[in-house]
């Protein structure tokens, strides 16, 4: 399998895949995912280049956004000063399912993080879904705090607020990373 950047043209399957990825999780019993994602701000970051696909031949397998801004509200200003990479979006096709294929793209992550001078992998989950909280915690994350107010317009609840963060560190993650080596945070 192999990794490369979504481009401006694998908007609508990856809209297609979010959508399938949303069917799955209603079906777990979750609601995450299940508003539309807006289409221009998918544009926006594969744009970026900060969406990743994986592909099993012409079959997208998986894919995650990894970028060096995290979320307001999320992080403290001390957290936002450390070398940090974020992680969002993950999905895995179900024909992929069980495969490891998430946890593979986790240590991806952590090893692109790594080259680009992060020491921290980062990401925020769904507050409600305590099955995902759980498998980033089998995948060595560790969780920071929960964070519930401030996310919805008007001052709702926040629904994506259980942070949770795990040290970067080269791995093999068994991908052909057809990748540009990431711009590093120091600017160096």
């Amino acid at each position: 399998m192999r990794i490369i950047p979504a481009r401006p043209s694998d908007v609508p399957q990856l809209l297609a895949f979010r959508s399938e990825a949303a069917a799955w999780l209603s079906r777990l019993g979750t609601d995450q995912w299940q508003l539309p994602y807006p289409a221009a701000r998918l544009l926006e970051t594969v744009e970026d280049g900060t969406v990743f696909m994986v592909l099993d031949g012409p079959v997208t397998a998986a894919t995650v956004t990894v970028t060096a801004d995290g979320q307001a509200g999320l992080w403290t200003e001390q957290e936002l000063s450390e070398p940090s990479m974020f992680i969002s979006k993950l999905s895995v096709a179900r024909t992929h399912g069980g495969q490891n294929l998430g946890g593979r793209l986790l240590d991806w992550a952590g090893d692109r993080a790594q080259r680009a001078g992060a020491e921290w992998l980062r990401l925020d989950a769904w507050t409600t879904n305590k099955d995902l909280q759980a498998y980033y915690l089998r995948q060595g994350f560790e969780n920071v705090r929960t964070v519930l107010d401030g996310g919805a317009i008007n001052g709702g609840p926040r629904v994506s607020g259980w942070l949770a963060q795990r040290s970067t560190g080269r791995t093999e993650h068994g991908f052909v990373d057809e990748t540009p080596e990431p711009a590093r945070l120091d600017g160096v």
